[in-house]
């Protein structure tokens, strides 16, 4: 630094000229780096595609890759907090650090975050693109999601394993990988009110159970009474915690060459079952009507007083699997007595000539998302499954507008009833990927966004599908070896009811 109390007049304005002729040679190089840019009345195409999203406050940096031609590529991003950043992306791939996100979404509720792109192209011209918006909700999401990872075949079950995933940032941990305990199969995670503390899962093989969770305690239980023909699955806990439902189901594969769907999974025979985490005893979920039905996908109201589930005439072997469709139905319970009313018709999917699979209900009671397809109950390996909305106080049923023309199947609610997290095929049509939506009412529904990653490539690249995404309100402090240990105890037998 100059001390311009020991320089005399003309040195002080020697170096004043100097500073000036920096100061406009500087200002002269920017105007010239820019001079030459062309604007273009679009926006660019970025993959994954986050215009116009909207997204919580408590989301990983967004990072993308820009999918226009350029050698190099200035981001200029602002938030309505009066934050800026920019960077340069000379390979096109935009990753914004930790911190700098952070500033952007810090109190920006209910603002918004503007990205605006420049290309520069071998003649060394600038490109100009309209600026991309991303809409800042309210309400934030829960801090971690839960899923299944897994190659997207019938077969391969060579490398299972289920993920814990921070929303909040990259960070993710495996819960289990089947590696680790002979390579059996592990499979329906269902949480208590998505409580990372209070939670099941399914092993399949020779370490098989149902593994009970509660704090750092894990159970292996054997829920298959002599009283059932199969085991217990599609789990969903009672909100208070002492029940959970099942179904039990009679599953069977069929493989044949209609075009897009090589693989039909379908019952021979479901039916509910409920089982006391206290007592530990199986009560079947008993049907007065004289009809045979299967039933399957139950799912708890969250007061607790309904039991909704998917239900259809019992399958006669040697008929057409493509004529089964399952209604959406449901009976009310008595958690005094922990007994059951007569059925009640929720959605006639028959009489449309569709299917309905994974009914669930936002945790404010307000509405029901459900799978909607041509047939069967296994959605997943259909193409044209959608997911529908009904609201649960005036009846109405909507097709979403997050749906693609490709597969939309497993579906879970936050905490908060504000966020949808759900497995789309919509990149490739055969791997799954975790998108969520906004749910900030019926008519209003904001557009999907798949789950971020540091590298915004990674889908691409990535071979394996995510199963059965769940929205988790904290981290699981507990690991492979956890259950590795669990796995090597004796399973605790659960008690029939005699009948």
């Amino acid at each position: 630094m100059y001390d311009i109390s020991t320089m005399k007049p003309k040195r002080i304005l020697f170096y004043a000229l100097i500073l000036l002729l920096e100061i406009f040679f500087l200002s002269s190089c920017i105007t010239h780096h820019f001079e030459n840019t062309l604007k273009l009345d679009r926006e660019p195409t970025i993959e994954p595609d986050y215009s116009r999203v909207t997204i919580p406050g408590n989301i990983a940096p967004m990072n993308f890759i820009i999918k226009e031609d350029g050698i190099s590529y200035r981001i200029n991003a602002s938030s309505s907090n009066g934050s800026h950043l920019s960077l340069n992306a000379a390979n096109g791939i935009v990753r914004f650090t930790k911190k700098s996100w952070l500033k952007l979404l810090e109190n920006n509720q209910g603002g918004e975050i503007v990205i605006e792109v420049l290309s520069k192209s071998q003649e060394k011209e600038w490109v100009k693109y309209n600026p991309i918006h991303l809409h800042v909700a309210n309400e934030p999401i829960d801090p971690y999601l839960c899923y299944r990872l897994l190659y997207p075949g019938y077969e391969a079950w060579a490398q299972i394993s289920i993920i814990q995933r921070s929303i909040e940032d990259f960070n993710e941990a495996s819960l289990i990988e089947n590696q680790m305990i002979d390579k059996n199969c592990v499979n329906c995670h269902s949480f208590n009110q998505n409580n990372p503390e209070k939670f099941l899962l399914h092993i399949r093989g020779s370490m098989g159970g149902t593994y009970f969770v509660e704090g750092s305690e894990i159970t292996r239980t054997d829920l298959k009474t002599e009283e059932m023909t199969s085991g217990a699955v599609y789990p969903t806990w009672h909100p208070g915690g002492k029940y959970v439902a099942f179904s039990s189901n009679n599953v069977k594969q069929s493989f044949h060459a209609i075009h897009d769907k090589n693989i039909e999974v379908f019952d021979l025979a479901s039916s509910l079952i409920l089982y006391d985490t206290r007592n530990n005893t199986m009560l079947p979920v008993k049907e007065k009507d004289t009809i045979k039905y299967m039933e399957t996908f139950p799912e708890w109201s969250p007061d607790g007083n309904y039991l909704y589930y998917c239900r259809t005439k019992q399958f006669v072997e040697g008929s057409d699997f493509k004529d089964v469709k399952y209604d959406l139905v449901r009976k009310a319970f008595d958690q005094a007595s922990a007994t059951f009313g007569k059925t009640e018709l929720v959605f006639d999917a028959f009489a449309i000539d569709k299917s309905v699979s994974f009914p669930r209900i936002s945790p404010d009671g307000n509405y029901l998302v459900f799978t909607l397809h041509d047939y069967g109950t296994f959605s997943i390996w259909h193409r044209e499954a959608d997911l529908f909305l009904l609201d649960l106080q005036t009846g109405k049923i909507k097709h979403m507008s997050i749906n693609s023309d490709e597969t939309e199947s497993y579906h879970s609610w936050s905490s908060n009833s504000k966020w949808l997290v759900f497995s789309s095929k919509r990149g490739d049509g055969l791997t799954a990927r975790p998108y969520f939506a906004y749910i900030h009412s019926a008519d209003s529904i904001g557009k999907p966004f798949v789950l971020p990653q540091k590298d915004p490539s990674l889908y691409k690249k990535m071979l394996k599908t995510y199963n059965k995404p769940e929205f988790v309100t904290g981290k699981i402090y507990l690991g492979p070896r956890d259950f590795l240990r669990a796995a090597k105890k004796e399973p605790i037998k659960a008690i029939g009811n005699g009948n």
